[in-house]
């Protein structure tokens, strides 16, 4: 009914945005904040980067709860959901399974330097939409919370989004098993330098040319 409504009467739409709760506003302007801080160069740890996958896990989550937990199988629409989420998780992996160029893991510091990316923000504003939408429809027709193939459908678009997040996730995480600290690649280089001088040391005391 919405795409009907932006298609047929899109003045409508100011209403609807007038009606929708200012606790639903200060969210958006918090999840854009969020995706605008990842669009630029930053260093950050693992937990710090699990925070934002997480909490988008946890909307979504909250999102299918609070939409069909009382009217359909609320166990039906999470697998399918978790289901969805793996099978993006894989495609997304098998399609690119190294992190973004530019980025660096210290083992030291346990933190990453990340590139800037506007992956993030897309998959957050995704999320963000497909909640409201889904809360506008349902509050135009009421009988959409006790339709199963709907909700399976969100489900699926959840699962979409999620599965992509948990990919860029595990790829970072995969980086903390593989590449070398930068300080460990510092140390490497200082033996070297140590080794080759006391090379040098030793051959001049044998009398022999540098």
């Amino acid at each position: 009914m919405l795409m009907q409504i932006l298609i047929h009467n899109p003045p409508a739409l100011v209403t609807i945005v007038e009606r929708t709760p200012s606790w639903v506003a200060y969210l958006l302007l918090g999840l854009l904040a969020l995706g605008v801080s990842q669009m630029f160069h930053r260093r950050a740890s693992l937990p710090r980067i699990l925070l934002t996958p997480a909490a988008m896990t946890g909307l979504s989550v909250y999102g299918m709860v609070s939409a069909f937990g009382a009217t359909t199988p609320l166990a039906m629409t999470l697998t399918v959901w978790l289901v969805v989420a793996g099978a993006c998780t894989a495609l997304a992996w098998r399609w690119r399974g190294a992190p973004p160029p530019g980025t660096l893991y210290d083992a030291a510091s346990r933190s990453f330097e990340l590139p800037g990316s506007v992956v993030p923000m897309v998959l957050i504003i995704g999320i963000f939409l497909t909640k409201y939408v889904v809360g506008v429809e349902m509050a135009m027709q009421s009988t959409l919370a006790s339709d199963s193939t709907f909700a399976l459908g969100i489900a699926v678009i959840y699962g979409a989004f999620n599965g992509i997040f948990a990919a860029r996730t595990l790829r970072l995480w995969r980086l903390t098993r593989t590449q070398p600290a930068a300080s460990d690649c510092r140390n490497a280089w200082c033996n070297m330098c140590s080794s080759a001088s006391a090379c040098g040391t030793a051959r001049t005391d044998n009398g022999l040319a540098p």
